[in-house]
């Protein structure tokens, strides 16, 4: 892998901020089953970016990052959800919806990354 360790990605660090984020946010809320789910997508975009870093693969470390960007998609769909009940603040959905999208275009454009390299090495 060009990176020598998945803490120095970028698009890990961002997404480790989105999860501490999210996590902090729905604490305090009542409807257990929105929680938990948002909780979850959120938290599996980081660890995903690590496991297939970890397994020194380019293929496997592409097939990681697609399933941390359908996480993060599904973190994403979560939020206004619970904007629409009212659970967050316009503002606020707002903000983490733009920092979600910015991390799905940072996980494409790694994957995007990967892909060239690995065709290059194939030719």
């Amino acid at each position: 892998m060009a990176f020598s360790t998945f803490e120095n990605l970028a698009v890990w660090q961002r997404g480790l901020e989105q999860a501490v984020r999210i996590c902090g946010e729905v604490d305090a809320w009542k409807n257990f089953s929105l929680k938990d789910q948002r909780q979850r997508s959120a938290i599996s975009v980081p660890p995903n970016i690590a496991e297939g870093h970890e397994r020194d693969s380019p293929g496997d470390f592409i097939r990681f990052l697609r399933i941390a960007k359908g996480s993060n998609g599904e973190m994403r769909t979560q939020t206004y959800i619970a904007q629409r009940l009212g659970l967050l603040r316009d503002e606020i959905a707002n903000e983490i919806v733009s920092e979600s999208k910015e991390i799905s275009a940072m996980l494409q454009g790694l994957v995007r990354s990967i892909e060239a390299r690995r065709s290059k090495t194939e030719n």
